[in-house]
């Protein structure tokens, strides 16, 4: 169901654009005033990049770093989320408030962008604020059973594909987001940038086994569909229950064999246009919009 040559997350997001734009500028002022581009000698003239610094986010166990305007509120909203510190520029705090934050359940730390840029890597865009957190607790299969709309994914690699997942399974009022704990992303920044929010409204339980998984949401009623180009019937003719948890593969191979068998039914997507398959992340969409149809006319 998916085809890698239709994955645009390797181009240049707007934010990124804005970044490099911000830098050149930043250089340019630099050579105005007689000084070297930042790291310009040791990369042969062009835009250079972030001196090194002490300043690095922490291990995994010592939580992770959040960044970014949308992703910071969202997890400084969520009364689950464990908050250790939060850094932000006096511009970002201002947007922070003006988008609705008004009770901040840590006090924040002014500091200059510079200093936030320290503690990322190069590519990251915070929009000069970053949060210091754990990361979220995660919820038993027991906790997802009274939900009419689960999603799994079978080792979805790309945290950019799986942060925008988030986004459509919230926007589609799905209960959860189930991955495996091998060859899926961990809960990060780059995760939570890609969500948009999304990480911090939605439970994303990762599991040692998906064979065992799929059979314990059969027993609690769900029908699991996975989404498959050689399935037997369009996805939009295959529901007939009202708790339905969606199986999609992974970018390449799609689902695995053993997953293929431990659904309830395959589906495909049919599409009418010239081209007959879709990016993981497009398909999770389409597939969540054809259930929460389903569902809401039962």
């Amino acid at each position: 169901m998916t085809d890698k040559k239709l994955d645009s997350t390797s181009a240049e997001s707007p934010d990124q654009f804005h970044a490099r734009k911000r830098r050149e500028r930043r250089d340019a002022a630099r050579i105005k005033r007689g000084q070297a581009p930042i790291d310009a000698g040791s990369n042969n003239g062009k835009q250079g990049k972030r001196p090194k610094s002490n300043h690095k986010a922490p291990p995994p166990s010592d939580g992770i770093y959040l960044y970014g305007l949308h992703t910071v509120k969202a997890a400084l909203e969520n009364p689950n989320r464990q908050h250790i510190a939060l850094y932000t520029s006096a511009n970002a705090l201002k947007r922070l408030q003006e988008n609705g934050l008004r009770d901040f359940p840590i006090e924040p730390q002014e500091v200059h962008p510079r200093e936030i840029d320290k503690m990322l890597d190069s590519d990251s865009v915070h929009q000069g604020v970053i949060l210091h957190c754990q990361p979220l607790p995660q919820p038993t299969m027991n906790d997802l059973a009274s939900n009419r709309l689960l999603l799994i994914l079978d080792q979805v690699t790309d945290p950019h594909n799986v942060g925008a997942i988030m986004r459509s399974a919230v926007a589609m009022g799905a209960g959860a987001l189930i991955t495996t704990a091998r060859h899926s992303p961990s809960e990060s920044g780059v995760l939570a940038k890609s969500a948009s929010g999304a990480l911090d409204m939605l439970p994303y339980v990762q599991v040692r086994n998906l064979g065992e998984v799929l059979e314990q949401i059969s027993d609690m009623g769900f029908q699991s569909i996975g989404l498959d180009s050689e399935g037997p019937k369009p996805l939009e003719s295959t529901f007939n229950t009202d708790k339905i948890a969606l199986v999609l593969g992974n970018e390449g191979k799609g689902l695995r064999e053993k997953t293929r068998t431990l659904c309830t039914d395959l589906a495909r997507l049919d599409m009418p246009g010239a081209i007959k398959s879709l990016n993981v992340s497009n398909a999770c969409a389409l597939s969540l919009y054809l259930a929460n149809t389903h569902l809401n006319k039962n």
